[in-house]
């Protein structure tokens, strides 16, 4: 099987050879993959009368741990929405007993989401539909590979998370990868 990237990368290399390197490739086989695991994640919601919103936002309570709650700042942080977007995702949800919105008892002025019973159960059915299409995708990747390949992006994750927090003149002028 022809390999995407690299047929990508040799037409760059050839038309503007210095500015590719090997920041471009992994960029865009991230990209790629992100993009597959995505349309497996987008694919299966429906089934679950879901959103990608709400599956986040049910997803990310459940992962807090009991009571299963958070702030919609918190939310809203996580997910990268607007405060207005959260607050129609929650509104939906809530009218459909997934969650709930409960008075915050240190905070007059502030509230909590929760997640119900149902919401729960379906945040767990949705999750476990989720990670069996991940595995489905990567069920020909053997065991030491995966391993390998988290272990590369574990050691990459802080660098590239310490260059984030520079102030871009403090980077200096760095090719970014036109691919």
């Amino acid at each position: 099987m022809t390999d995407p990237v690299d047929a990508l990368l040799t037409a760059w290399r050839a038309e503007l050879p210095d500015v590719i390197g090997p920041e471009s490739e992994l960029v865009k086989r991230i990209m790629l993959l992100s993009a597959m695991l995505a349309e497996g994640t987008a694919a299966l919601l429906p089934e679950l009368g879901l959103t990608e919103a709400e599956y986040d936002i049910l997803v990310a309570l459940r992962r807090a741990g009991a009571p299963y709650r958070g702030k919609p700042a918190e939310l809203t942080r996580l997910l990268a929405l607007s405060s207005g977007g959260t607050s129609n995702v929650v509104n939906h949800l809530v009218s459909r007993d997934l969650v709930v919105r409960e008075s915050d008892p240190d905070d007059g002025r502030g509230t909590w989401v929760r997640l119900t019973e149902a919401g729960i159960s379906l945040a767990e059915q949705a999750l476990r539909a989720n990670t069996s299409a991940h595995r489905e995708l990567f069920a020909g990747v053997d065991p030491e590979t995966m391993d390998a390949a988290a272990a590369a992006l574990r050691a990459v994750f802080p660098a590239v998370q310490r260059a984030r927090r520079t102030p871009p003149a403090a980077r200096g002028r760095r090719a970014r990868p036109a691919v």
